[in-house]
């Protein structure tokens, strides 16, 4: 009796990568490449990492604002899905040169002024250009998908707990970092005693949490950082490295909160390790009952 062969499963279509700076995008294209597929980049120049290029199958330097040249290197190689990660720094696109640095394409210059004219944020800019990319045949899909075990879980994910003082902490500033990023000031904000000592806004997490640290001397504060209320996965997941823990430790901080599901702990093993190093507490919380 002859016996067939198993069929083949066709060969999974190149996974597009859109990639800023930091560890993010090496986290997607190791896990999308574990699952069998290939991983085309467009890479934003000035931002992104030069040792990407060795986590990839492909890839290409594109502008910030150079919306159709993303589209025209993801399109070429085949690409119908993309993933967006990786830091922007925010400040400097208010720099004295920003005008020179990025300089957008006619479809960029159409897309933001179409925008513009009714909702400037960035979130709002983020969202058409999600729209304008599946017009053009892309789907930008959940960043998260390939690199689900880096998102944070709920309760404590590290073996030091958080004390009573900074649970009283947590329930008290938790709805109020929702309200300061519900009106997109910012996604953090560090409390101590049931007192609002920093808020983030345009500098970003790092640098409030060395402002955080000048202004609370005695140290054992807590910090929580939160997703946009209406958080879109493909478009804006809150991330926590390395970094931001040895920020945390040299300002004196004792606990960190993160909303579960809703962040990525780059590299999370190594994260969980360094704050039970310094002492910090690492909570996912939700807004649910938490100990009293």
């Amino acid at each position: 009796m002859r016996v067939d062969p198993p069929l083949e499963s066709p060969p999974m279509e190149p996974l597009g990568l859109i990639a800023g700076e930091g560890v993010f995008p090496v986290l997607v294209a190791r896990g999308a490449r574990a699952a069998g597929r290939k991983v085309v980049c467009a890479a934003f120049a000035g931002h992104a990492w030069a040792d990407l290029a060795g986590e990839v199958d492909r890839m290409e330097w594109v502008g910030l604002l150079r919306f159709n040249q993303w589209i025209r290197v993801l399109r070429r190689a085949g690409c119908r899905e993309a993933v967006m990660v990786g830091r922007v720094a925010k400040s400097q696109m208010y720099d004295r040169w920003r005008y020179f640095r990025y300089i957008p394409d006619w479809r960029s210059l159409r897309l933001i002024w179409r925008v513009w004219r009714h909702d400037g944020r960035p979130q709002a800019i983020l969202q058409a250009l999600a729209g304008e990319m599946a017009e053009a045949g892309i789907t930008l899909i959940d960043s998260t998908r390939y690199c689900t075990e880096h998102l944070a879980g709920a309760g404590v994910m590290t073996r030091r707990q958080p004390t009573d003082a900074q649970w009283t902490d947590i329930r008290f500033g938790f709805e109020i970092c929702q309200t300061i990023s519900r009106l997109d000031i910012g996604q953090s904000i560090a409390v101590l005693n049931r007192d609002v000592i920093a808020v983030e806004a345009l500098e970003g997490t790092n640098a409030m949490i060395e402002r955080a640290g000048k202004l609370c001397k005695v140290g054992g504060w807590t910090l929580i950082k939160v997703a946009n209320k209406n958080n879109d996965m493909r478009l804006d997941v809150p991330t926590v490295g390395m970094q931001t823990i040895e920020k945390m430790h040299a300002a004196g901080a004792g606990c960190l909160v993160l909303e579960p599901g809703k962040t990525i702990l780059l590299e999370k093993p190594k994260v969980l390790e360094l704050a039970d190093r310094y002492k910090i507490a690492i909570v996912g919380y939700d807004g649910a009952a938490a100990p009293q």
